[in-house]
Formats: C-alpha cells, structure tokens, sequence
C-alpha cells in the first residue's frame, strides 16, 4: 500500500491535474469573497465560478502530457480530447443546467414568501456551469501550472 500512495504522489501526470484544480478553487474562492465581500466554503470544492477548475484540471493534463510524450502520441491525443469534451460541457450543458437553477430558485424564494417551507436539501446549486470566459480562464490557468510544474519536476 505505502508503494501505490508512493507511486501516485510522484507520478506527474496525476500531480499536475491535482496542483491545478487546487490552485482554481483557491483562486475561485478568494474571486468569490474579493467579488462578494464574504467567505464562503463552498467554493474550496464547489462547481463553477472563476476560473473554471474542470478547464484548469484537463488543460495541465494536456500540458503535462505534451511534455512527458510529446505532442504526436495517442497520449496527448486522448488528453486533447478528453480537455474539448470536458471544457464544451462546462459551457454548454451544466451552464444551461445553472441557468435553470437560478430560474428554480428564483420560484422557490416566492414560494417561501408565500408561506410554503422548502427543505434545504431540496435547494439547487446556482454555480453549476460556467461562462467562456471562465473555462478560457481556467484554460490559460492550466497551460500555466502545467508549464511551471514540468519547469520544476520535470
């Protein structure tokens, strides 16, 4: 067991990834209090927000990738493509799906002012998706950590 926790924490291609969605959500949540002048935990783990952590995520595997096999390989090919994929959902389908949440909440805040007690764990998630800006962001934030983690461990 200490072998696998050993081999996972050195191999570069996992690290990466992991370095980068870390350094989104610290960035998403200090946006989030600069923006809302308030702290809220949720944005340490949650979905959407600045800059996107799935775009950051895949985009340092592409970049990691591209430096430990080079650019011609399956490897990089399935890292690209699973990085459009992943960035087209975050735009498309989960940010239609906040979108909708906030319409839903919007009726389930008049329904409390009409009197009707929703319970909390029928509340939606808003930050859901994410705007272009925020997955090109979070894009650029990958290729950067990416970058500096293969100037450092590579």
């Amino acid at each position: 067991m200490a072998d696998f926790f050993y081999e996972v924490t050195h191999n570069d291609i996992i690290m990466c990834p992991v370095i980068a969605w870390f350094t989104a959500q610290v960035l998403k949540t200090v946006i989030y209090m600069i923006t809302y002048k308030e702290f809220n935990a949720e944005r340490l783990l949650g979905d959407g927000g600045m800059p996107s952590s799935h775009s950051a995520t895949v985009m340092s595997l592409v970049t990691i990738v591209g430096f430990e096999y080079g650019v011609s390989g399956y490897e990089f090919a399935l890292a690209g493509i699973l990085a459009l994929i992943t960035m087209h959902d975050a735009m498309g389908v989960r940010r239609e799906t906040g979108k909708q949440a906030v319409v839903i909440k919007n009726l389930a805040e008049l329904f409390e002012e009409m009197g009707k007690d929703i319970p909390d764990d029928e509340k939606l998630k808003v930050f859901v998706g994410h705007t272009p800006l925020q997955v090109i962001m979070g894009a650029i934030l990958g290729v950067i950590v990416g970058s500096v983690y293969y100037g450092i461990a590579g």
